[in-house]
């Protein structure tokens, strides 16, 4: 077992995990917003134990990667994840992104080298597009997007306290299991990354329009979304993105929310090992 540090072409370095046989097939792990590969410690330990590779990296400004302030867009996302590949030589691999990880698979994936990637699955994720336009006139206005980003500003730790208590995991819902553990763990991760690139990633999850990069994707993916996901409503992205995927399968939980990774690991867990042995 590993954990290294890769310089890219800017000169960032970006923090990853690098765990299991080397010859094992890859499962490579993108986190959400704005957290760090840490929030993937459960299935990475699960699918350690299956036999497979698995990697995971803490993107540019968040976690212990570099807090830039230039390249906090998907683009550079994607080109990150693009030079960390060819710098593990990862060939045949499973991308596995949950929220804002599920926009920088699927960017990153629609451009991919040509044997890189075996297969995706996008977990509560952003694609296609969160923000309400023209062409997507049911999305979420800029005002609520525009709130996060003054909520970070005012003061970034009493936000990040408020969202891991409440929607992300579900926690504001009654007969909630609440886990106190998960919420310090959510606010330890966000405070380890830099203020100005969660900042900027707000944008990058929010306004970033992945029609086209669905529609280019030709590997399978499987969409897994919970119904009652309060910061990335069903409706507005799982339920519109596998229309455009070539070949896509939604699977939907009922009553689960944003976080069911760590709320429901056990339930989730199994449902991915059955798509990435598939």
């Amino acid at each position: 077992m590993s954990s290294n540090f890769l310089t890219t072409r800017d000169g960032t370095r970006i923090f990853y995990k690098d765990w299991g046989p080397r010859d094992a097939q890859p499962v490579v792990f993108h986190h959400g917003w704005p957290l760090s590969s840490d929030d993937w410690d459960n299935q990475m330990l699960f699918f350690l134990s299956q036999g497979y590779r698995v990697i995971a990296h803490d993107r540019r400004g968040h976690g212990r990667s570099d807090q830039t302030d230039t390249g906090n867009e998907m683009n550079t996302y994607a080109a990150d994840v693009a030079e960390l590949a060819a710098a593990l030589n990862l060939r045949n691999a499973v991308h596995i992104g949950h929220s804002t990880g599920g926009g920088e698979v699927t960017r990153y994936v629609a451009r991919a080298e040509r044997g890189r990637v075996a297969k995706a699955v996008l977990v509560g994720a952003v694609p296609p597009i969160m923000l309400k336009t023209d062409a997507n006139p049911d999305g979420l206005p800029k005002e609520f997007f525009d709130g996060f980003r003054a909520a970070l500003a005012k003061n970034r730790a009493q936000f990040y306290i408020d969202v891991a208590s409440g929607p992300f995991y579900g926690f504001n819902r009654p007969g909630a299991e609440v886990s106190q553990g998960l919420i310090d763990n959510w606010w330890r991760q966000g405070m380890a990354g830099g203020a100005k690139a969660q900042y900027d990633c707000i944008a990058a999850f929010s306004e970033t329009d992945f029609t086209e990069d669905l529609k280019a994707i030709t590997v399978p993916v499987l969409l897994l979304h919970g119904e009652d996901d309060q910061v990335v409503p069903i409706d507005i992205s799982a339920r519109k993105a596998v229309k455009l995927l070539g070949n896509g399968t939604l699977k939907t939980y009922p009553g689960l929310p944003h976080g069911m990774l760590a709320t429901h690991p056990d339930v989730i867990n199994a449902d991915l090992l059955k798509f990435v042995r598939d």
